[in-house]
C-alpha cells in the first residue's frame, strides 16, 4: 500500500538486542491530506530508516504493509514502512518528456485500431 502524508512528529529512536542481533526502529507520525485528515503512526525498521528524508513538515511518499497479531486475546496492528521517500521526488529512469512513449507517425493509419 502507499500513502502520501506530511511528517508531523518523529518519536525517539528505539534500539535493542534480540535473538537475531541488534535492531532499531523509528516510529513517525504522519498526517494525511483531505477534508478529514488522519494521523497515522508508522514504524520504520533497520536499514529502511533514512534520517535525511525524515524532517518535520516534509511531505512523504510511504510504501507500507499493515499487519495484525494476537497476544493474550487482544489484537495489535502495526503499520510497517518498507520504503520512504520525499514526495515529488522523481524516479531516476523517468524520461524528461512523454514523447518517447508516443509515436505520432502512425496516427493516420486507421487499420491498426483494435476496435
Amino acid at each position: 500500500m502507499q500513502l502520501t502524508a506530511k511528517l508531523v512528529q518523529l518519536l525517539p529512536l528505539q534500539t535493542g538486542n534480540g535473538k537475531n542481533g541488534q535492531w532499531k526502529k523509528q516510529d513517525i507520525i504522519v498526517e494525511t491530506e483531505g477534508q478529514y485528515p488522519k494521523k497515522v503512526c508508522i514504524s520504520i525498521w533497520g536499514d529502511k530508516i533514512n534520517e535525511s528524508v525524515l524532517k518535520p513538515e516534509t511531505m512523504l511518499n510511504i510504501s507500507f504493509d499493515v499487519e495484525s497479531r494476537e497476544y493474550n486475546g487482544r489484537w495489535y496492528t502495526d503499520v510497517k514502512a518498507w520504503k520512504v521517500e520525499t514526495a515529488g521526488a522523481s524516479p531516476v529512469d523517468k524520461p524528461a518528456d512523454d514523447s518517447a512513449y508516443f509515436d505520432e507517425g502512425h496516427m493516420d493509419e486507421k487499420e491498426d485500431l483494435p476496435f
